[in-house]
């Protein structure tokens, strides 16, 4: 006769085994809903402007981060923008001054975490007419390439016509992208000078060694000269709506992103480019290596806005643009550094 305790070990055994399949499963769901789901559109994701928020997605820092990120590629920030106001994205990946241009339109933009320090726009010359395009002057009556129209690769330029003395409006504006198509449509001869961004330009310069370059902003140097100071480029943004809705899935974004900044600036440019897809780096390694080692710098290592940058930028608008110099924009309000800050509070991961 088998003795009640033993009879009672299979059925230990078997409640033992529901309740750990219970708990995995409990785990598991609870897993499942903490990845939020949140869309980010990119102004054009092959450009290394960009990076950081490729990279954090080929890192997992989104997922670490309690998050389920869909990157959405689009021709340019302002087909970024227009999916976030039309509601198909939830954040934009793009350039801070699309949330001052905006706020012009009484429209809530907010920036929450920078990574560009530097805007990286470029004002190259077509090869064909490097012999009489020598300065932006010479731009009067031309066709100039942008990422798109309405884009920071526009107001850039129009902000550099406006500078040397011309009309924007004397200057044609084509649409190109940022990435292949911009580089053949600066060979093909369809455009005779373009506003382009790495890794474009050095791919360009690789083939064309005298390439003209009428203005850079790929260093400090190069933008102080330009804007009178830095420049805030690339950032994670969203309609102020929907970041007060969602201060958990905004703060989740920005630990992501600082993570993925103290990565960049802790590894080689080299084991950068082995983390990045291999479609956007393209089949010849090194002229990307080479535009990499020029953008680095370009990236921010706080994640934090610095208000002098924002005001840079409303100066630099409100010189191109009547209707934002008289709308009277508290720029204060186009960004916030709270997220950062407690992310530091949190993590020490932000300076």
């Amino acid at each position: 006769m088998v003795p009640p305790a033993e009879r009672r070990k299979p059925m230990k055994n078997t409640i033992a085994r529901l309740a750990g399949a219970l708990l995995a499963l409990t785990l598991t769901t609870g897993l499942a809903a903490a990845q939020s789901k949140v869309t980010i559109a990119i102004g054009g994701g092959a450009c290394l402007c960009y990076l950081p928020t490729v990279l954090a997605k080929q890192l997992g820092e989104y997922e670490k981060a309690g998050l389920n990120v869909e990157l959405v590629d689009l021709k340019g920030g302002s087909d970024a923008l227009k999916a976030v106001l039309g509601g198909s994205a939830d954040v934009v990946s793009g350039y801070f001054d699309h949330c001052v241009n905006l706020a012009a339109k009484k429209q809530e933009l907010q920036a929450f975490v920078v990574y560009d320090r530097y805007p990286g726009l470029v004002l190259v010359v077509a090869p064909s007419h490097s012999g009489d395009i020598k300065s932006v002057k010479d731009l009067a009556g031309k066709r100039v390439g942008v990422s798109a129209p309405g884009s920071s690769t526009d107001f850039f330029l129009k902000y550099l016509l406006k500078k040397n003395g011309l009309d924007p409006a004397g200057t044609a504006v084509i649409g190109v992208g940022l990435g292949a198509t911009a580089v053949a449509a600066m060979e093909q001869g369809q455009i005779d000078a373009a506003v382009m961004l790495d890794p474009s330009v050095t791919v360009l310069q690789g083939t064309h060694k005298d390439l003209r370059i009428l203005s850079d902003t790929r260093t400090q140097k190069d933008t102080l000269e330009t804007f009178g100071g830095e420049y805030p480029g690339g950032a994670l943004y969203s309609t102020l709506a929907w970041i007060n809705g969602h201060e958990k899935e905004t703060q989740a974004l920005t630990n992501a992103m600082l993570a993925t900044i103290a990565w960049i600036h802790s590894h080689s440019p080299e084991e950068i480019m082995a983390k990045m897809p291999d479609e956007m780096v393209g089949k010849n390694k090194d002229l990307y290596l080479a535009a990499l080692k020029n953008t680095i710098p370009m990236f921010s290592e706080t994640g934090k806005m610095d208000p002098k940058g924002a005001d840079a930028v409303l100066a630099v608008f409100s010189v191109g643009s009547p209707e934002v110099a008289n709308a009277k924009i508290d720029v204060s309000k186009t960004f916030t550094n709270k997220f950062v800050d407690q992310a530091k509070k949190t993590t020490g991961s932000a300076k």
